[in-house]
Order: C-alpha cells, then sequence, then structure tokens
C-alpha cells in the first residue's frame, strides 16, 4: 500500500534504488520530449548563440550585459552548459527574451517556424510593428474579402471626406465616417466629445465604431480619422480588414483646406500650428506607410485625385 508519507518522499525513495526508480529513469523528459539531457543542453546551446548572434553581440559582450562569465557561455554555447536557473535568466534578460523563449523546445516547430523566428529575431525594433502590421494585412482575411471595404487613414485635410464620399457613391456602397459615428453616438460635435472625454475616451469610441462597422457591412467605404494609428489594436483590425488607403498632402495644403473649410481650431491662440502639424505628420508617417497604397492629392482636383484612387484601389 502506498501512503501519503510514500508519496512525499517519492524521489528520495527513488534516488534510493526502490522498485520505483526504474520507470522512472526510463520516463522520457518533460523539458523535450523523447530526449536526454545532451539534446536539450545542445539545443540551448544553439539557441542561445543564435539570439546572440541575431542580435549582432559577440560573446564578450553578451558575457558583460548578462553578468555571466565568458567561460560559462561559451561551455552553454558548445553544449556543455550546467548553469543555475539564475544564471540562465540573466542571458534570457540580457539577449531581451523570456526564459520560457530560451527554453522553447525546437522539435516541436517546423523549419519554416523556425526560419520566421529567426527573421524576427534579427529584425531591427524599430522596423517589428511594421513587419507585424504588414503580416496582419496580408494574411489576417482573405484578401477578397478585405478589398470590399475600402479604408481611407491620413490626417485633417487630406482629402478624405472628398474622396470617400465619391468613392462610396461610384461603388454604391455606404460611407462610413467614424468621426460622424462617433458624433452621432454622442449626440455631441466631435470638438466637443475630444474635451470632454480627452483622447483615450474618444479613441475608444472611435474603436467602438469601428467593431460596429466591421460587423455590420461587408461592403464600404470608411473614412477614419487622423489619429486612428494611435489605437495599436484598432489600426491592427483596419488592416486586417479593409484595403487601406493613405490619402496625404503636403503640410500647407493640409492646414488650408482645414481653414477653407471655417475650422480655425488648428490656429486658434497656436502660432506654431504648422510647425506642430509638420511633427505630427513625420511622427505618424511609419504607421500610414503601413496602408496597402498611397493616393498623394496635392495640387490636383478632388476628381483628379478619384482617378488615382481607382487606380490604386484595382492595382
Amino acid at each position: 500500500m502506498i501512503t501519503r508519507s510514500d508519496e512525499r518522499h517519492g524521489t528520495r525513495r527513488e534516488a534510493d534504488g526502490s522498485a520505483t526508480a526504474g520507470v522512472a529513469r526510463h520516463a522520457p523528459s518533460r523539458d523535450i520530449p523523447g530526449e536526454g539531457d545532451a539534446h536539450f543542453l545542445a539545443h540551448l546551446g544553439r539557441r542561445v548563440r543564435d539570439l546572440r548572434e541575431g542580435r549582432g553581440l559577440s560573446r564578450k559582450a553578451l558575457a558583460r550585459q548578462s553578468k555571466v562569465s565568458e567561460r560559462y557561455l561559451g561551455h552553454l554555447e558548445a553544449g556543455e552548459g550546467n548553469m543555475s536557473v539564475m544564471l540562465l535568466r540573466r542571458v534570457a534578460l540580457a539577449l531581451d527574451v523570456t526564459l520560457l523563449d530560451l527554453l522553447a523546445a525546437e522539435c516541436h516547430d517546423s523549419v519554416e517556424q523556425r526560419l520566421i523566428r529567426r527573421f524576427l529575431e534579427r529584425l531591427p525594433r524599430h522596423r517589428m510593428e511594421e513587419v507585424i502590421f504588414r503580416m496582419m494585412r496580408d494574411f489576417g482575411e482573405d484578401e477578397a474579402v478585405r478589398r470590399r471595404r475600402i479604408a481611407l487613414i491620413g490626417l485633417r485635410g487630406a482629402g478624405k471626406t472628398t474622396l470617400g464620399a465619391m468613392l462610396a457613391k461610384e461603388l454604391d456602397v455606404p460611407l462610413v465616417d467614424l468621426d460622424r459615428e462617433v458624433a452621432r453616438e454622442t449626440g455631441l460635435p466631435i470638438g466637443e466629445v475630444m474635451a470632454l472625454y480627452g483622447q483615450a475616451g474618444f479613441r475608444r469610441l472611435e474603436h467602438r465604431a469601428l467593431e460596429r462597422m466591421l460587423r455590420d457591412h461587408d461592403r464600404a467605404v470608411v473614412v477614419a480619422g487622423g489619429g486612428i494609428v494611435a489605437d495599436e489594436e484598432g489600426f491592427k483590425a483596419l488592416l486586417g480588414s479593409c484595403f487601406t488607403v493613405w490619402i496625404r498632402a503636403q503640410p500647407e495644403e493640409h492646414m488650408a483646406r482645414v481653414l477653407a473649410q471655417g475650422d480655425f481650431r488648428p490656429m486658434a491662440g497656436n502660432d506654431d500650428a504648422l510647425e506642430d502639424l509638420k511633427r505630427i505628420l513625420a511622427a505618424r508617417e511609419p504607421l500610414y506607410r503601413a496602408a496597402d497604397a498611397i493616393v498623394a492629392t496635392s495640387g490636383e482636383t478632388p476628381r483628379e485625385s478619384l482617378v488615382r484612387l481607382r487606380a490604386a484601389i484595382a492595382s
């Protein structure tokens, strides 16, 4: 009969050579099923070396950053490691990965998965977001389905609303302006919504309007606010579910068009409004470039820009 005391001290009894010790010795490793310690250490060494080389670190540099001796790292990468978990954790922190990433069983991955992982590991951090957006856009939803919705992004004054209305009429599909949807839901003009709820509150309302649009419309032309790129989750949903076009113009033309519409808020008490707009455009440009296509509208009539927009969608 097995007692609770036997269960508590099972490990010691097995080490002492009890009948269960033979079973335990032949049980497969839980780290890498079917492989022994030597295979595990060899894989761990390759993983550390791949991560180090992918980040352009010499062994000396990694040793300095992780505060682990270069000799230890040499043994580890050679598959002869016998490091404590804390030392491994320090190596993982220096490589900017989790301990789970470091110990991930490679035998569970296909060759393709390993290639993708190594590509991402070698990718500069500032390019990561762009690649993720493009992967979601290109593989998130069937391309034919995604192209049934056309989303226009860009700063105010680029011509999104005008072009969106013309395109929706031509395609005979609904026009969904996310700013107008927010105004309709709150019963307030957008300026008052921003003043009352702030940027964070407005982003939540905009995200909710986007989710409604995706749920209710298989085909539509969507006009998104210029700041939708600041909502990472919402922008990913837009890229993955719509054919997205960045409508852009020169900063001076952005400002002139907004003022021509009678909206003097950009200039109110702000002598540096144009410089502020240029800074905003420069900061958002890498995100806007994640769009499927770009249509520049500076110096063109709306009809001319519409021709270019149709061509971009058809390409």
